[in-house]
């Protein structure tokens, strides 16, 4: 990993609507900002917690991230170029070397000691299932709790990797509509499952160190409407949700023949009401068939979550259990807002 030379030295935005206290929680975990075939030399922005970075790679293939402002004269460097393993800022040409420092002023190329107020705050960049994954403020990759896709660098699963999802909702709303077993006959009746088959089994969440685990049977099939024929009769669908808060986690599907499916759904949250979910996924079966078929598919699922997420009132997810009505398909989504809420996230929550 890239050394870091400068560390906390920013707070909250000025026009974030994030709580002060919620805003330093969350900046200290890890969230992905931009899939790694997306990156390149024209640097580009990208925004985590209502911050603003630029993210690029060098000549040599390094991938940095850095704050989005050249603290010269306030320019966003995402409007500048590389050279080389540098960043040049558009406005005066000012260039600054893989650790933030500024190497060269054009309009005083006889300076050879340039002040250290001319650095760049730099980000961590870990590089995991196709995407690259940051944190605001934590340093500690080894302590980072980032979910466990362990298929995505096995030969026995194909790993893939569909386009980003700009959602106008709340990272804490996306999350937890992905774990929510009782919205898919109403929801994805378009997609896979049946309104006729609205009931929703028992099951049993528990908590892990990672966050929760969720077991879940139901005859409901995971197959698209058109390919419906394949599942055996009476084959039960058995569905496992591992949830990494505060935004991430991975839903894993047990197919007929032992096939099995792994997506991860992970949250960048951009502000307190956008999120860019990212949703690398595996499986090892079907590995030869149509990708687009599996994009569009991902993509039609996500569209119909969405419509939802946006539209749903209040943005925030409201972390104290009073403040909206459960049944007991809800155990899941209720046993996470706990978690954030033991975390110190305030019951006003806006994420």
């Amino acid at each position: 990993m890239n050394a870091i030379p400068m560390i906390n030295v920013f707070s909250k935005p000025c026009y974030s609507q994030f709580d002060d206290q919620d805003w330093e929680i969350l900046a200290h975990h890890w969230y992905p900002v931009a899939r790694i075939q997306d990156v390149n030399e024209k640097p580009q922005q990208v925004t985590l917690l209502d911050v603003k970075l630029a993210i690029y790679k060098t000549e040599s293939g390094v991938i940095h991230l850095v704050r989005d402002i050249c603290p010269h004269r306030g320019v966003p460097l995402s409007k500048g170029w590389v050279s080389g393993e540098n960043i040049v800022c558009p406005y005066h040409g000012l260039q600054y070397n893989e650790q933030g420092k500024c190497i060269k002023i054009p309009a005083q190329p006889e300076l050879t000691k340039i002040s250290d107020r001319f650095s760049l705050t730099k980000f961590p960049v870990v590089e995991k299932y196709g995407l690259i994954w940051t944190s605001l403020f934590s340093r500690n990759e080894i302590a980072a709790n980032f979910p466990v896709l362990d298929t995505w660098d096995t030969a026995e699963h194909q790993s893939i990797l569909p386009p980003f999802v700009d959602i106008a909702g709340s990272s804490g709303r996306q999350l937890e509509g992905f774990i929510d077993v009782a919205h898919f006959a109403w929801v994805h009746h378009n997609a896979f499952a049946d309104r006729d088959n609205p009931v929703v089994p028992k099951y049993n969440t528990e908590r892990t160190p990672y966050g929760l685990h969720t077991e879940y049977v139901s005859n409901v099939s995971n197959y698209p409407h058109g390919m419906q024929h394949l599942a055996p009769e009476g084959f039960l669908w058995k569905r496992v949700f591992d949830v990494y808060p505060p935004f991430s986690a991975i839903l894993t599907v047990h197919f007929p023949n032992e096939g099995i499916l792994k997506i991860l759904n992970a949250c960048c949250p951009v502000s307190h009401n956008q999120t860019r979910l990212f949703v690398p996924l595996t499986r090892n079966f079907d590995t030869t068939g149509d990708l687009q078929a599996v994009y569009d598919f991902n993509a039609q699922i996500f569209a119909e979550d969405q419509e939802l997420v946006e539209s749903q009132k209040p943005e925030e997810l409201p972390l104290d259990i009073s403040m909206e009505a459960h049944f007991e398909a809800d155990r899941s989504s209720t046993t996470y807002r706990r978690i954030l809420a033991e975390w110190g996230l305030s019951k006003r929550y806006i994420v």
